[in-house]
């Protein structure tokens, strides 16, 4: 998150409502740094509950400023978008790592997504790269 861009101004940017549980969730998405759970999110904002975070996501991806990623670990993971706006897809396409014993996914920004050659007919929706291992913390 730049510093001229606050939370507000991003759900607006995105055509969101900016009401006070919405900012919460998408100010601790981008405390956090990396992708985070349902359960993780419930875990960080204790006041706001499940349903909620539920639909604010739900309302969050539907508007291009969250996108998911599915690590294997049997809980999607939620991710800020560097798109701008509500009609920009997310361009930002990075591979992730996910760590096998403290199962944290960590985004790899600097690693983008290879491009794949798919056979004639095929259109592509989304993409979803995922390295599995140990990260440096648990490698110690």
């Amino acid at each position: 998150m730049t510093e001229e861009r606050t939370i507000e101004e991003l759900l607006v940017e995105h055509g969101i409502r900016p009401t006070a549980n919405r900012i919460l969730i998408a100010r601790s998405l981008s405390l956090a740094g990396r992708p985070m759970s349902m359960s993780e999110l419930e875990y960080e904002i204790d006041s706001i509950d499940k349903s909620n975070i539920f639909r604010a996501l739900t309302a969050f991806k539907k508007a291009h400023l969250v996108h998911t990623i599915e690590d294997g670990s049997d809980n999607v993971k939620y991710e800020l978008c560097h798109s701008h706006d509500e009609h920009e897809h997310d361009n930002d396409l990075h591979a992730h790592f996910y760590c096998e014993k403290c199962h944290r996914t960590f985004c790899l920004e600097n690693i983008p997504v290879p491009d794949v050659a798919l056979p004639q007919g095929y259109n592509v929706v989304s993409t979803n790269f995922v390295i599995k291992g140990t990260c440096p913390d648990c490698s110690k």
